[in-house]
């Protein structure tokens, strides 16, 4: 074991679940081998326990890093910040500053509130709105955080979160009287969204603009028209999808605006600032409620904000890992067609995946980390992309990645064995207890 496998092993004792992050367990990547801690990271390079370098073509801190690690212009403002002083008495004026910058950039909106977690966004987003619409019940489409609202919908009917990002989130702890006040709904299905509407006191929807697909027979369109008719409150979550695609919310795409929309993940480049932005006539209705916490008032998340979004206006940052993302999609596909391999490619370019289609899947997701490890890579089967994924690091990865779909092709051809490959367990696919 490396010095990062040893403390996770350590970790398991003293931290449930083992990371603060489902989404960063060893176990999601490489059970058993993955590095799991950093010393260092910078572009898109990233430094293990044991001083190891390592070329990041995964997930680039969760898709917080679109403009790479440790960006220059972002980190010395951060830095000048640090100097003056994070925390004081009286409140920061740059959360005055970036309000404004997210108005000017969301021309709908009117007013503004910070936090430091997608869940916390998504969290006061939903409190506001259904303070705004005098209703409890939500209508949800996607991924929207961990909080007792948004994880109570498993207390309906089994498992009805596991099409909207993971199987078996269970429910245990949130209070099982939320039952029946949130109802999910399958993108791009209008008539069920419809029914929900129609047979529920519906104060708010939520959904993300797009995730894996984009909208069909003007679906978007449709839910802002249904949320306008029945005087329901309609929330974009854009904390993964925005700033990939436009300057903004990827909705800009689609000419359909919200009446309130979160973002995080890319808006500090790797600090913590998540925004919610809404329409005053919405709120406003935060102060007839109870919503404040000390960190949202500390300095450096909304000063990284205000340096990475400039940064991102000036170099126009969504078409270059959008391109970077295409890019990528495309190797996989002509890389899986050399190869005789039949896989699936989903997400908008700059959060891309791929599953090879065999009843291995998982096993071959796993063999891809393990054999990519050694070749000096965090690599699994998604890449969020960055404005630091050059041509180099391509041309490195995809003979890399050419030696391990070969490798795959031989198990699908059964000329060798994948259960002979593989160093250790199989990689998890949704949420399970540690042991």
């Amino acid at each position: 074991m490396g010095k990062g496998q040893e403390l996770y092993k350590k970790a398991k004792t003293l931290i449930p679940g083992g990371t603060m992050l489902l989404s960063k367990r060893p176990e999601m990547f490489l059970p058993e081998k993955w590095p799991s801690y950093f010393s260092k990271a910078k572009g898109c390079k990233v430094w293990d326990l044991d001083g190891r370098e390592l070329i990041d073509m995964c997930i680039m801190g969760i898709g917080t890093n679109t403009l790479g690690y440790g960006n220059d212009e972002v980190d010395a403002a951060v830095m000048e910040t640090v100097k003056n002083g994070n925390m004081s008495t009286l409140s920061c004026p740059e959360e005055v500053y970036l309000a404004e910058k997210l108005i000017e950039i969301n021309p709908w909106a009117d007013m503004v509130r910070f936090a430091r977690s997608g869940g916390e966004a998504n969290s006061i987003a939903i409190r506001i709105a259904r303070a705004a619409s005098g209703k409890d019940k939500v209508a949800i489409c996607g991924y929207h955080g961990w909080h007792d609202w948004y994880l109570s919908a498993n207390h309906n009917d089994g498992d009805e979160l596991s099409g909207h990002l993971l199987p078996g989130l269970s429910p245990n702890g949130v209070p099982k009287n939320l039952k029946d006040t949130v109802y999910p709904f399958h993108y791009n299905n209008y008539e069920e969204l419809l029914s929900i509407v129609d047979n529920n006191e519906i104060g708010v929807i939520k959904m993300e603009v797009l995730r894996n697909f984009g909208p069909e027979d003007n679906f978007l369109q449709k839910v802002r028209d249904l949320a306008t008719q029945r005087n329901i409150v309609l929330i974009f979550d854009e904390c993964t999808s925005g700033f990939r695609e436009t300057y903004g919310g990827i909705y800009k795409k689609y000419g359909v605006e919200p009446d309130m929309a979160m973002y995080g993940k890319t808006i500090g480049n790797g600090y913590a600032l998540t925004a919610v932005v809404g329409k005053r006539s919405v709120m406003e209705a935060a102060q007839t409620t109870f919503i404040s916490s000390t960190f949202w008032t500390e300095r450096i998340g909304p000063t990284a904000a205000l340096a990475t979004l400039n940064v991102m206006e000036r170099i126009k940052s969504w078409e270059t890992i959008t391109a970077i993302g295409k890019k990528m999609q495309k190797g996989w596909l002509d890389l899986a067609k050399t190869h005789h391999l039949s896989i699936s490619v989903a997400g908008i370019p700059a959060l891309s995946t791929y599953s090879i289609n065999s009843d291995n899947a998982l096993a071959y997701k796993t063999l891809v980390a393990q054999e990519m490890l050694k070749k000096g890579f965090l690599a699994s089967t998604n890449f969020y992309a960055c404005t630091e994924h050059s041509d180099d690091k391509f041309e490195l990865y995809f003979n890399a990645l050419d030696e391990v779909f070969a490798t795959i092709s031989k198990c699908e051809n059964e000329s060798e064995k994948i259960e002979n490959l593989l160093e250790g367990p199989i990689v998890h696919s949704g949420f399970k207890r540690l042991n």
